[in-house]
């Protein structure tokens, strides 16, 4: 999708990942112990839903280059902190292995998604 047709964030690669997986996150947490709800249940839905959230602040402060490189690099560490979740749910036995895997490779691929936004993000910024 080129640049032309990007309104908001919405319609980013990205972003529409991000929110997929966190979504996927969501239903696969209901089944987690409850005893983990005010942890690592809460936690995982936290940060990975904070991923997107970052993301749609970051785009509305495309006015100022740094500000939109600090939501994004947000983006980025809200995203690492969801893989280490998903790495303890795997080794708490509330995530099959393979689920695991796919979940935080899914991850790798919205954090390739923010690098290059970051790197590029020049071109997105609102100029006046």
């Amino acid at each position: 999708m080129g640049k032309e047709f990007i309104k908001t964030h919405e319609d980013l690669e990205v972003y529409q990942l991000a929110f997929s997986v966190a979504m996927q996150i969501f239903e696969i947490s209901k089944t987690f112990p409850v005893e983990e709800r005010y942890s690592l249940t809460d936690q995982i839905r936290r940060s990975s839903r904070s991923v997107c959230t970052n993301l749609a602040e970051g785009w509305r402060k495309r006015r100022y280059e740094a500000a939109f490189i600090a939501k994004l690099n947000d983006c980025e560490s809200e995203a690492a902190e969801t893989q280490v979740w998903l790495k303890f749910a795997v080794k708490c036995n509330y995530l099959d292995l393979e689920q695991g895997r796919e979940l935080y490779g899914l991850y790798n691929q919205v954090l390739g998604g923010l690098v290059n936004l970051i790197n590029n993000s020049s071109v997105w910024v609102i100029r006046q």
